[in-house]
Order: C-alpha cells, then sequence, then structure tokens
C-alpha cells in the first residue's frame, strides 16, 4: 500500500505529536541515551511515542539531502578559509571539494561541496553562523543532492 504524506503546520499537531518530534530530537542530537528518558522530559508517555514514532518527521528531516554546495564572497584575510573550514567542520559536516578564485581588490569567491550526513545541527544554523563571521561577506545554496 502506497503511503501519502501531508505538509502541516506545527500549531495544528495535536500536542502529543509535537512531543513525540522534541523526545525524537533529543535522541538524534544524543542529549539523552534512552526512550525512557527522553520521553520523561518532554512528558509523553512510551506508548504515545512508539504510536507515532514512525508516523511524525520534522520537515527538514524528510528533505535533507546529502551533499550541499554553498558559495561564500569573502574579504580576502589571512587565516579566513581556516576559520570558515572550523565553523564547517565544527557542525559535523565533511569537506568535499574546495574552489577558491585568485582574490581581487581584497575579495575572494570560495564555491565548497560538503557531505551533511553526519551534520550535527540543521543547515539553516550553520548558515546562520557562518553568516556572522565578520569576514563573510555573502553565503549562498548553489545546490544539493545526494550521492
Amino acid at each position: 500500500m502506497d503511503k501519502k504524506f501531508y505538509l502541516v503546520r506545527e500549531d495544528v499537531l495535536p500536542e502529543a505529536m509535537r512531543k513525540v518530534l522534541q523526545a525524537k530530537e533529543l535522541l538524534d542530537r544524543k542529549k539523552v541515551s534512552s526512550v525512557a528518558e527522553a520521553v520523561q522530559l518532554v512528558d509523553v508517555s512510551r506508548s504515545v511515542f512508539y504510536k507515532y514514532r514512525d508516523a511524525v518527521f520534522p520537515f527538514q528531516t524528510v528533505v535533507k539531502e546529502s551533499i550541499v554546495t554553498l558559495f561564500f564572497h569573502l574579504e580576502d584575510r589571512s587565516g579566513t578559509l581556516s576559520k570558515l573550514l572550523s565553523v564547517v567542520a565544527a557542525a559535523g559536516c565533511n569537506v568535499l571539494t574546495i574552489h577558491q578564485t585568485i582574490p581581487l581588490q581584497g575579495r575572494a569567491n570560495v564555491t565548497m561541496s560538503i557531505s551533511t550526513n553526519e551534520m550535527k545541527e540543521e543547515l539553516e544554523e550553520l548558515l546562520a553562523k557562518l553568516r556572522r563571521l565578520e569576514f563573510v561577506e555573502q553565503v549562498e545554496i548553489v545546490g544539493s543532492g545526494a550521492y
């Protein structure tokens, strides 16, 4: 039997489903070591957790891609690429390719493809961190896809 999926806004989900999503996130991020601990923290029963765990998913989990290609417009300063790579590595991403242009007029472009399979945070969180770096003038997602 084919299953249908629907995209539903969080505020219209029943509270039990929202709590199951919270418990699953705690488990995925390794903030807890067991289902019992997760359900206790979010105040939902184990039976409700097991009822909905394979039926409700965060949107980004469903659309999560394995490879994301990012474009950066950077100021040409010593150590910028190293700092950029440190932020990407701290997020749990694996850098697959890097292409950097020769700096012109104090600016350089970098295109980087990263594997997000082991990513420890959401892509939007990583992009926000990268945009806050003082030498980053622009960050864009160029494309994404699976291996």
